[in-house]
């Protein structure tokens, strides 16, 4: 997980569910200034935590903050990797399923559809928002000598190596909650901050950041 300034969002709730079905985290802290990393050890306590702190935030390079989460990962030697955001978790269902499903021997990849929230207890969907029509990677098993060739790109570069689905991989129906725009704060903070990294809408859909408040 990476983090950065959570500790007054979802990350405690994250973080109560996840620990029922994780055997170690990584955490890599992008330059906070409140007490998130803190939070990431009293509520994941009695489970193995490495805080990584970067003095510097990396997010305006992604790309080189995702490298950096995986190398960090993979020191450990990890059987199989989760990488989730702070403000995402999945339905309840997952903690029922997920040893069975990392359990799979002709599995390496598990890709899952992501609903972007509008509020508590809805998804937005509309011609910006649908992210949650396609399936992406958040659960990957580590195979040693697996040679990752990254997606270069400043923003939106993806959270593993474009080149993971070389691994054989299977979609999952179960569903993952996105929380990062329920709130009219967070939503005007992120409209600012890719307005700032990404005015051109280069590596991402300005027509979406202008209809963020629908």
């Amino acid at each position: 997980m990476v983090i950065k300034n959570e500790s007054d969002r979802y990350l405690r709730k994250v973080l109560e569910e996840i620990r029922d079905y994780i055997d170690e985290a990584v955490i890599i802290d992008d330059g906070s200034t409140d007490d998130s990393a803190e939070v990431c050890s009293e509520v994941l306590k009695g489970i193995p935590v490495r805080n990584i702190r970067n003095d510097v935030s990396k997010f305006s390079n992604e790309i080189e903050l995702r490298k950096q989460q995986w190398s960090e990962t993979v020191k450990s030697n990890p059987e199989w990797i989760l990488n989730l955001d702070a403000d995402e978790m999945f339905e309840k269902r997952f903690k029922e399923v997920v040893r069975q499903l990392i359990s799979d021997q002709e599995v390496d990849v598990y890709c899952f559809r992501l609903y972007d929230f509008w509020n508590e207890t809805h998804y937005r969907e509309d011609e910006y928002w649908c992210a949650h029509r396609y399936y992406r990677p958040f659960l990957v098993r580590y195979r040693e000598g697996f040679e990752c060739k990254w997606n270069d790109r400043p923003q939106h570069c993806g959270r593993f190596a474009e080149n993971v689905f070389e691994l054989p991989h299977k979609l999952s129906d179960i569903r993952l909650k996105h929380l990062g725009w329920v709130k009219e704060e967070d939503r005007m903070a992120k409209f600012k901050r890719y307005q700032e990294l990404d005015p051109e809408g280069t590596y991402g859909s300005t027509e979406q950041l202008f209809k963020h408040s629908g």
